[in-house]
């Protein structure tokens, strides 16, 4: 079996990666355990040199990077080097923060003395979505590693060739080779991964059914699990507001990465009195952005992951630049 990266612009192959076997799954925990045991006795400073290092590649090849989000997901090249710069940026603050985040917490009791202590846990899964494919694993793997964990990646299947880069950086920083590891596995083997002893713990983000599986097999094997799920908060439009700022904005933020975020505006209630203007000006800022090749600089607007996607948002963007917002009535 092999996972294909396929480029949602073009539809064509970009390359063909063997899935992780089940073996080579087994001996992958067993290794990240192992040097997870002296990992966590190795100073913060040293983490944290590898850690700049690693935050030094990424700013290096941010270009690189961006255009391999761009080729296996349809990110916006732009987007992608910002994404590529972003993952720098969270590694440098855990290299200078983590040692004293994790530090003890004296506390005041009736004992001789008590404190909060953090301590390592192991070898920890995550796994990981194709809408920010750098910027979610490293916001998971910069604290991880500098925590003294190891860490296994199950990213998603459309982004191999993301999964492997990223492992790249940490070799190419100078971690050990093991620590951090990308499984390149469906979604229908993540649960044998959680079944093993050595695995501590899960972390996913993704849609609320894949949160509902995960936390439900991590439940029932009594390990930690951090979620971060899907969203749909409203962007509330009221009487008194700058109608052409928020316009831009609502526009700025219905198309972050082409639409496909959690954080990206989903739904606008505007109050009658200023709904025909708001949707006058929302169209006008929709319909003034670029969508096309995601390799051009100022393309706002690409593809996303899959050709049935890419054609789905198109049709999505092109009704809202006929239509108007949907606006919901106050």
């Amino acid at each position: 079996m092999a996972l294909t990266a396929l480029n949602p612009a073009t539809g064509e192959t970009i390359a063909e990666y063997p899935e992780t076997t089940s073996g080579e799954v087994r001996d992958a925990i067993r290794r990240a355990h192992q040097l997870h045991l002296d990992w966590k006795k190795t100073p913060f400073p040293h983490r944290a040199g590898l850690m700049a290092k690693a935050a030094g590649i990424l700013r290096a090849r941010s270009r690189e990077f961006g255009e391999l989000m761009t080729a296996e997901m349809g990110k916006p090249v732009m987007g992608g080097v910002a994404e590529a710069e972003k993952c720098a940026w969270v590694c440098d603050y855990y290299a200078q923060e983590a040692e004293r985040v994790l530090a003890d917490q004296e506390v005041e009791s009736d004992a001789s003395r008590s404190f909060v202590t953090f301590q390592p846990i192991g070898v920890v899964l995550a796994v990981m979505p194709w809408n920010f494919p750098f910027w979610q694993v490293f916001r998971f793997a910069a604290p991880n590693l500098m925590a003294g964990n190891a860490g296994l990646l199950k990213h998603a299947s459309n982004v191999p060739g993301c999964a492997l880069a990223i492992e790249e950086v940490f070799l190419e920083a100078g971690f050990p080779d093991g620590l951090f590891k990308s499984l390149l596995i469906p979604g229908s083997r993540v649960d044998k991964v959680i079944e093993d002893p050595l695995v501590r713990a899960v972390t996913l983000t993704g849609s609320t059914p894949a949160g509902q599986a995960v936390a439900a097999k991590a439940g029932a094997e009594l390990k930690k699990t951090v979620l971060e799920l899907g969203g749909s908060d409203p962007y509330v439009i009221l009487e008194d507001a700058d109608l052409h700022a928020a316009a831009t904005v609502c526009a700025t933020a219905r198309l972050i990465n082409s639409g496909q975020s959690c954080i990206a505006a989903k739904r606008f209630i505007v109050v009658d009195s200023v709904r025909e203007e708001f949707e006058k000006l929302f169209v006008a800022a929709m319909a003034g952005t670029k969508m096309g090749d995601p390799m051009e600089e100022d393309t706002v607007v690409g593809p996303q992951a899959r050709e049935d996607l890419r054609d789905e948002l198109h049709d999505q963007v092109v009704r809202s630049m006929e239509a108007g917002a949907r606006c919901v009535l106050g």
